[in-house]
Formats: C-alpha cells, structure tokens, sequence
C-alpha cells in the first residue's frame, strides 16, 4: 500500500446537525468516509478540545456570535461555546468508523489561542506534531476531508502545503458553512493556487 494518509477534520457532534456550530449536511459524508479508510496506509482523525472559557466563544468576550475583534494580534471570529473539553460535543460522530483509526489528534485545548488547523493553532507558530508524526512514517501525500471545508479543512490544507506535503482535498467527504457568503469558492481557489489537489472523489 502506498505510504499516504487520510486526515479527518474535526467530524464531531457539535459540527454536525443538532450541533452546538453545525455545518449543513455534515453527517452526510460519513458513509463515504467509512468506505475509503481502509484504502489508506494512515487515517487521523481531529478534534476540536476546548476549555471552557476558549477565547473563541462570543460568550467569553460577552460579544455577539459572528462578531470578530483581535487578540494579541490575531483575528479571532467569535462562536458559539462548541466542543467542550470531555462534553458529548466534542465526541467523534457514533456513525464514523472509529476502528480504522490510527492517531486521534485534539487542537484548540489551550484556552488564550483557537487552532483551525491540524499543524499549527492561529499564532501560526504553536505546531500540533502532526506533521512530525506523519514524516516519521514517511508520508508525503495527505488526503483532507471532514468539516469544515472553509475553515479548518482549508487551513489544514494551508499549512500541510507548508510543510511540503502533497495534498489533496476530497469533495465527496467535506462540507462547508460558506460563512461569509462566497467563502467556500474563495478558498478552494486558494488553496489550487497553492497547488493543493481538489478531487471529487477517491
């Protein structure tokens, strides 16, 4: 089997319907999902792992949810309190397949700083490990899928580009929030301009 891996982003309760920040439709690519793991010689798996009090969430800041200000120098949309260090919405999906996971990776636990990607939190500076544990393996190609599409899958995509991964993003297996309007084109044209690998399917 080819050395690549498949990474799934943050497929948990609060990013799906009935969630506490659901993205539409999100359960609907964990069939397909399940499916193509076993084609994969590694499948990570994220998870948002917030405190609660995360600089994130709007209530912590006694703001509005959408409203964006800047901490430390960073810009830093605000949300709703989602993904609660332990909570049952912070857990993986019940329906994904949790046997054919290999490493399951928690981002965002440090209350003072959010993290959208599995390589680096927002300061850009702070790395998860993930990139280290992947070249240990040996992996140079990396497949992204899971939620979401313009957020935390395009910056995965973003910094794995960085790290001098081949990277490719599978339609059929993500979705977006398209927040705001327009989003999910903008950064799908980004990410081709980085040279990331959009696919519609396995």
């Amino acid at each position: 089997m080819e050395k690549n891996a498949l990474i799934i982003i943050d497929l948990q309760n609060d990013f799906c319907p009935k969630g506490a920040l659901p993205v539409p439709h999100g359960d609907e690519i964990i069939s397909y999902i399940n499916e193509i793991m076993p084609s994969f010689h590694k499948v990570v798996a994220t998870q948002d792992w917030h405190p609660e009090n995360h600089i994130s969430f709007a209530e912590t800041h006694k703001k509005n949810i959408g409203e964006e200000i800047e901490i430390n120098g960073i810009k830093q949309i605000l949300w709703p309190k989602h993904c609660i260090q332990g909570s049952y919405g912070a857990e993986l999906h019940k329906d994904l397949n949790k046997n054919g996971i290999d490493l399951i990776l928690r981002k965002g636990t440090s209350q003072n700083i959010d993290s959208y990607s599995a390589f680096l939190e927002n300061d850009k500076k702070t790395e998860t490990g993930l990139h280290y544990w992947l070249k240990g393996l040996e992996i140079q190609k990396i497949y992204l899928c899971g939620l979401a599409l313009d957020y935390c899958v395009y910056y995965s995509a973003y910094d794995a580009v960085k790290f001098g991964f081949e990277v490719y993003v599978i339609l059929s297996a993500t979705k977006g929030v398209d927040v705001p309007k327009g989003n999910i084109n903008k950064v799908l044209s980004h990410m081709k301009s980085l040279g990331v690998k959009i696919i519609e399917k396995l």
